[in-house]
């Protein structure tokens, strides 16, 4: 990679020295968001982890000391560790398991994706006839850019969140604005969640709710943990790292022939990013992902595959974080509207949808929650019913990094139309 000398230029400019840098970063939100101490305890219950993976890598570039018109750290993961990391979330998808969860479990979950896809485009629209300056801008910083990123995020998780980023081209501000957004709304949506956990006896009886299948589902994840539990040797981590970047490789050669055809052929599909290379390449190793899944080579979750693509993927948040103006949070309040008004959508329609067919509170939690948040908050949720079901919160949030790349985009064009 080639530095780039410009007038006012960072304090650091070689890309190896930046990474380490991010490196140094997550390792010391990890080992202080894990650590007993009292005062790091005290911190992270009020401030998620995953929040400081995105601030303080942001501070690198308010103070000068990074650049990310410099540095080309973002473009090598965003074009490498963000396809792998799909590849890898998503080829442990298990269809038969989910459907032996039972119908009711699946369609909470899809009413929680359909909430999220309606919800954006309806809350921009009530929110813009008091703020009609949130609509009808084209360029990067549209609010409806940034809010189909958030959706990525509100369908999966961070993996499409950064995917739904790139594909809509959101820049760095209205990004910023809307992690924001993602991190109050989802987190107050998270303690409400908890409170029905803890009382989900009460709430399953009032609603006369059969929760039969719950205690079969039980015994069920329980044994199939021990049945796959393995320890992994370096051949499974080599494994692992051929799939996630062979995958990705073979998405970029189908890509270079995709995007110069639609370009020649259908000019007037540009709109739908069908142009766009990361498009393919997202759709590509998110249907590589899936396909694997129906074969021996999802057996590489049980030695950490969905663990290998989950640091990929911080990699990519703290990248992202170079991008980021933190003045602009102060512009957030505005936004909070949307988000609070997009949540209830989502959960007025799991409310209503939940109380027609009965659905127990655990599916309603962890069907919410494999969506708003996905991997990183739905095990929290399901191991809040038992300990044993946090594998069903983690099973449900692959679902919905595989659906999140097409439904999220689907939501990114109703945005569009909206917004634009």
């Amino acid at each position: 990679m080639q530095e780039t000398v410009l007038a006012n230029a960072p304090l650091i400019t070689n890309d190896a020295t930046v990474l380490g840098i991010l490196a140094l970063i997550l390792g010391f939100v990890f080992y202080t968001s894990n650590s007993s101490n009292a005062a790091c305890r005290s911190f992270y219950k009020y401030v998620p982890a995953l929040l400081m993976c995105y601030l303080l890598p942001s501070l690198l570039n308010t103070f000068g000391i990074v650049s990310a018109d410099v540095s080309q750290v973002d473009e090598v993961a965003k074009y490498f560790l963000l396809p792998a990391c799909l590849v890898l979330l998503t080829l442990s998808i298990d269809i038969k398991a989910i459907a032996g969860l039972g119908s009711k479990a699946v369609i909470m979950f899809l009413t929680g994706t359909v909430g999220v896809i309606i919800g954006g485009p309806l809350a921009l629209l009530i929110v813009s006839a008091v703020w009609p300056e949130l609509i009808g801008v084209t360029g990067p910083d549209a609010v409806w850019r940034g809010m189909a990123a958030l959706a990525g995020s509100w369908i999966g998780g961070g993996a499409n969140m950064l995917a739904m980023k790139e594909i809509y081209g959101a820049d760095g501000n209205i990004f910023t604005i809307m992690v924001t957004v993602d991190i109050v709304v989802a987190n107050i949506w998270m303690a409400v969640l908890l409170y029905m956990a803890a009382n989900h006896k009460r709430i399953d009886a009032k609603n006369g709710a059969d929760t039969s299948s719950i205690d079969r589902l039980i015994e069920k994840v329980e044994a199939e943990t021990r049945q796959n539990s393995k320890q992994p040797e370096l051949k499974d981590y080599m494994l692992i790292l051929a799939v996630g970047f062979g995958a990705a490789g073979l998405a970029h050669l189908a890509a270079d022939y995709l995007v110069p055809f639609f370009q020649n052929n259908y000019p007037e599909l540009k709109k739908f990013s069908l142009h766009s290379k990361l498009f393919w390449i997202i759709v590509l190793v998110t249907s590589i992902g899936l396909t694997l899944s129906f074969t021996k080579v999802r057996r590489l979750e049980a030695v950490g595959a969905s663990k290998i693509g989950s640091s990929f993927l911080y990699v990519l948040v703290a990248t992202i974080g170079l991008h980021m103006d933190i003045t602009q949070i102060v512009e957030a309040p505005k936004y909070m509207v949307i988000g609070l008004i997009w949540m209830a959508v989502h959960v007025i329609l799991l409310f209503a949808v939940g109380k027609f067919i009965k659905a127990p509170v655990f599916y309603l939690a962890v069907g919410s929650k494999a969506n708003i948040g996905g991997a990183a908050s739905a095990p929290v949720i399901a191991s809040a019913f038992h300990p044993s079901l946090a594998p069903v919160g983690v099973l449900l949030a692959v679902f919905g990094y595989a659906l999140g790349t097409y439904m999220a985009w689907l939501c990114g064009q109703l945005l569009r139309i909206v917004g634009s």
